[in-house]
């Protein structure tokens, strides 16, 4: 899914790093030095599920602070559309602390089970488009937090997260505890807080080791890797090696910019095609949106959101050269047009189907999107 937020243009920010050189002398011996070696990237699993038309993917958070989080509610939607951890407080925390308007706590912060809950409140609104958009209410905390299972896992030792009392759909029904637990790996910002405290990718604060750069990619996951009860998938990568980021690897690159309030939005510029019809769009390539993908063209004098016949065949073609092209059918690849001056959307999004044939990648140091088709 992606979080809703206003394009804005500003320069980029070039971050420079200093490099120091340590010398030694010492009187008739030679200089030698010992070269540190490279680490090993880390493997980290998603579950595929499926259900009829609809697929998604999760990520298991087993410990948040002190606290085990229970099996029935350790899966979080998996999610480049968004950024950070957006977790229910509800069997995380005691009851008596929850409330429908907010947590009962006083002062400035508070810390339970090793969850420091800060006073700072906020709202996180997600969607394509105004009829699709949830709202989520809640506080920003800090927790240790263990990502993974038994199958594989990583600790970050101080993680900054949404810790939400409620959350609800366009028409203002509230969902059950947890039903809107979110994972962002992007590297947006879901919000802002005071102090420079963003919520952005639980990944970009995760040390892959030496040699390697900060960041993560994605193996395809394909059709038969989905199932009802969910398949374990060894899926993403953290720390990406020099050959990830070369020329050679097979992926197009492109360059994220920076937007004030929203970070490095994983958005690129491109061309997109559906039944011959071509229009100039913002896209985002979204394992949270699905099953369907949603066309935002300007050009569009349809009313309101409108799908696509089966057969058609949509395209998109970025600036930075990666193309991607699919024909729908009744069960798989299921598309929206709508124009974005009457629906409020801005993006174009490509649903989680992208990823059952092309590969992914991050890297939140030089701010790239890495795509691959496969």
């Amino acid at each position: 899914m992606i979080k809703i937020y206003s394009l804005k243009n500003l320069p980029f920010i070039l971050i420079i790093a200093l490099l120091f050189v340590f010398e030694s002398c010492k009187k008739n011996s030679s200089q030698t030095s010992t070269t540190p070696t490279v680490a090993t990237p880390t493997k980290l699993g998603l579950y595929a599920y499926s259900d009829s038309i609809y697929k998604e993917l999760g990520i298991v958070i087993s410990q948040i602070g002190t606290q085990a989080v229970p099996d029935s509610i350790s899966l979080l939607v998996y999610d480049t559309g968004s950024g950070g951890m957006v977790v229910d407080a509800h069997y995380i925390l005691p009851p008596a602390m929850i409330t429908s308007s907010g947590f009962n706590f006083t002062g400035d912060s508070t810390v339970v089970n090793g969850i420091t809950i800060t006073n700072q409140t906020s709202i996180i609104e997600y969607g394509a488009d105004a009829a699709t958009t949830d709202k989520v209410y809640g506080n920003l905390a800090y927790a240790s937090v263990t990502v993974g299972d038994g199958n594989g896992n990583i600790n970050i030792k101080r993680l900054p997260f949404f810790l939400y009392y409620k959350a609800v759909d366009a028409k203002g029904n509230v969902y059950s505890p947890h039903e809107f637990d979110v994972f962002g790996v992007s590297p947006e910002y879901d919000q802002s807080f005071a102090n420079n405290v963003n919520l952005t990718s639980p990944f970009s604060y995760f040390d892959p080791g030496n040699g390697l750069t900060k960041g993560f990619k994605m193996t395809t996951i394909g059709a038969n890797d989905y199932s009802y009860l969910g398949t374990f998938v060894n899926a993403i990568t953290l720390g990406l090696t020099s050959s990830d980021l070369s020329s050679s690897s097979g992926f197009t690159f492109s360059t994220l910019s920076y937007y004030q309030g929203d970070g490095y939005a994983p958005i690129i510029p491109g061309t997109v095609t559906y039944n011959g019809k071509s229009f100039s769009s913002y896209v985002l390539f979204d394992t949270g949106t699905e099953p369907y993908s949603y066309l935002e063209d300007p050009t569009f004098t349809g009313s309101g959101t409108t799908l696509l016949a089966s057969g058609s065949s949509v395209s998109v073609s970025t600036t930075s050269g990666f193309n991607y092209a699919y024909t729908t059918t009744p069960l798989e690849n299921l598309t929206n047009v709508e124009n974005p001056g009457t629906t409020s959307g801005e993006v174009t999004i490509f649903s989680l189907e992208f990823f059952l044939n092309n590969e992914y990648l991050i890297d939140f140091t030089d701010h790239k999107l890495g795509l691959k088709n496969n």
